[in-house]
């Protein structure tokens, strides 16, 4: 693994633990076994460089996941993306949330990576507003709506699991998504705790 990616790599996994405040320099030194001299080698402009990388990184690689998902069927995408965040905080004892939420929220440090965030967010949302628009005959407008209210529920619902060191209320809003997008016909059967 090139260097640049190792250090970024480790970064996405301490600002998905500790955020933008509590990832310095030594932690990413010592979770990438890279040195100081790599950092600036690769990030001249130190960890608020370094951030929105892994900020732009994190964003990208779950726009990926996003868009692979089986976007045909969005009840089907909500509970497999919901999966994937269960196993997430469950195998990380509730330590790890998304690195995209640590980047916006530590603007005052990394304004650059807030700003990554942001784009990110904004791409998720087009890829689902795309997709609802196309397979579940939504109008464009009230597409992005629901689309910008699956990813605003979903990541309050990891913040909130994280909080209380339970599922339960992701498994809620996961929930109340899948009957958002459900057609007219179809009932949603509520989801229990594991």
């Amino acid at each position: 693994m090139r260097a640049r990616d190792g250090l970024i790599e480790a970064t996405v996994g301490l600002l998905r633990r500790h955020g933008v405040a509590g990832t310095g320099l030594t932690a990413i030194t010592e979770a990438s076994g890279r040195s100081r001299r790599t950092i600036y080698l690769n990030f001249p402009q130190g960890k608020a460089q370094l951030v929105e990388a892994a900020t732009r990184a994190a964003g990208q690689f779950m726009a990926d996941v996003i868009a692979a998902l089986p976007l045909e069927d969005p009840a089907a995408a909500i509970r497999r993306f919901g999966a994937l965040w269960e196993t997430t905080l469950i195998e990380s004892r509730f330590l790890s949330g998304c690195p995209i939420v640590a980047a916006a929220l530590g603007r005052a440090e990394a304004p650059e990576a807030a700003d990554a965030a942001g784009d990110a967010f904004r791409q998720w949302i087009e890829t689902l507003t795309d997709s609802l628009v196309e397979h579940s005959a939504m109008e464009p407008r009230r597409a992005r709506a629901v689309a910008t209210t699956m990813v605003a529920t979903v990541e309050g619902a990891i913040i909130m699991s994280a909080a209380t060191r339970s599922v339960e209320p992701l498994h809620q809003a996961l929930s109340v998504l899948e009957e958002l997008v459900a057609p007219d016909d179809r009932s949603v059967t509520p989801r229990t705790s594991v």
